[in-house]
């Protein structure tokens, strides 16, 4: 199982004080040495965190598997028509969030998501649609020409502690929905230590995406050490 740790939240605290510290392009260079397997970054419309820079610098300077976020809009593809990152994923965005708040709408998303998605195709971009684990989302997902999907792993994170079994429950089902549609299966949004051992256990998940917890637990351990640490419980639950 593959490690993308997402920068974003180095940029929200550069941004927070303004100037150039802390800067992600060296996060990103930090994480890859320290054992990530990959780095995503959002760079969302209102770039409230990643901006255009970052992006760009870190496909330039940073050799990695790099995981483009971004809402299916015009500027967003014109932007990986560019830059060629080896990975995309769709998401659905609000300006008024403070972060990602659940899957794509796959089946009202508009007709826009197709192009955008032949286009990062035909770019010889993995594309992929964040979406929940719910069985006709991921067979709308392959209808549209997804090569891989990422399941929204938020409500079984951080939703109430009894009812985790029964979201880990509908994640194992839809990462078998996904291996019977021949898409990459993918899972990220709120997980921590505590949580991400049951997901790497999922034998048809092969990356997962974690940002704001490991950024937010470098504070006390660092990052090279936040990294070891989540590595290793993924290790011990994929039986490796």
């Amino acid at each position: 199982m593959r490690l993308s740790v997402n920068v974003d939240h180095v940029a929200t605290l550069r941004n927070a004080r303004g100037g150039h510290f802390p800067c992600p392009v060296e996060a990103a260079k930090l994480c890859m040495a320290s054992g990530a397997d990959g780095i995503t970054v959002h760079l969302r419309e209102d770039r409230r965190h990643i901006r255009d820079h970052d992006l760009e610098r870190i496909s330039a300077e940073v050799p990695c598997r790099l995981n483009f976020e971004m809402a299916a809009t015009e500027e967003m593809v014109a932007m990986a028509e560019r830059l060629r990152p080896q990975a995309c994923c769709i998401v659905p965005e609000k300006r008024a969030e403070l972060t990602t708040e659940g899957g794509l709408d796959v089946h009202n998303a508009g007709p826009f998501l197709a192009e955008a998605i032949a286009r990062l195709n035909a770019a010889g971009i993995e594309t992929s649609l964040f979406i929940e684990p719910d069985a006709a989302a991921i067979s709308a997902a392959r209808q549209l020409g997804a090569q891989a999907i990422e399941l929204h792993t938020g409500t079984y994170a951080e939703g109430p502690p009894h009812q985790r079994a029964a979201q880990l429950a509908r994640i194992v089902a839809a990462a078998g929905v996904a291996a019977s549609e021949r898409l990459h299966c993918h899972a990220g949004h709120g997980l921590t230590y505590d949580t991400v051992g049951p997901i790497a256990a999922i034998s048809g998940i092969i990356e997962v995406s974690i940002g704001h917890f490991l950024i937010s637990t470098s504070v006390f351990e660092g990052l090279p050490a936040a990294i070891a640490r989540m590595k290793s419980i993924i290790a011990q639950n994929r039986g490796g």
